[in-house]
């Protein structure tokens, strides 16, 4: 019977070529208009994985949120952002590298193998990362950061919905959703609001140039 979803072949691959202490490390929310970009780096117990890990965007909330929850009971799990002045600063993907890097320096120790979602490895982990398209669906490592990221950023984005009602925070997390668009039209722009992407760029050039 064929595999599906994520599984533990390149963690095994690791240790076969000598890795110790092997993470997955992946990012969430690189397109929303408002909040910062969080990744988390996740560390499993080979004897104690989760039942039911997936790529995040095929689970429902409550399954990500019981499958982070038992994460943080039984894996090393580290939480780290790069905040929307970092992202503002360096650009979208510099701030998701710097993220991750930030996310697998919190583990409780130093881990020498590293599974990156996606294509590029952050400039911190060269030598010790692995790039791995479509990381979530393939690792269970990575995957399982995905979601204990996702869990972590979604529930933040509730927070600061409630400093900032009126933008659906609390349902789109930040994206670009037309509730989320007509706010930023008929509220303005917030300092969780990302300046140097377009949509809210230009609702700040409006208002400069409503005011000169």
């Amino acid at each position: 019977m064929e595999q599906t979803g994520p599984t533990y072949f390149y963690e095994t691959e690791a240790i076969q070529n000598g890795a110790t202490y092997i993470a997955g490390v992946d990012e969430v929310g690189r397109g929303p208009f408002a909040g910062p970009v969080v990744a988390a780096a996740v560390r499993l117990d080979p004897d104690n994985i989760p039942e039911g890990m997936n790529d995040s965007k095929k689970l429902t909330h409550q399954k990500r949120l019981r499958i982070s929850e038992e994460l943080h009971r039984v894996a090393d799990v580290s939480i780290a952002q790069a905040s929307v002045e970092e992202i503002d600063r360096l650009n979208i993907l510099q701030a998701s590298m710097l993220a991750m890097e930030r996310a697998v320096l919190g583990l409780s120790r130093n881990a020498d193998h590293v599974l990156v979602d996606g294509n590029r490895v952050p400039a911190g982990l060269r030598g010790r990362g692995v790039g791995l398209v479509k990381g979530d669906a393939r690792s269970l490592s990575i995957s399982a950061a995905s979601i204990v990221a996702k869990i972590w950023r979604d529930q933040l984005m509730v927070d600061l919905a409630q400093q900032y009602p009126g933008y659906g925070w609390e349902r789109n997390a930040g994206y670009g959703t037309l509730e989320h668009r007509l706010a930023l039209q008929n509220l303005g722009v917030t300092p969780h609001h990302r300046r140097s992407f377009k949509p809210v760029h230009n609702i700040l050039y409006q208002e400069k140039n409503v005011s000169d």
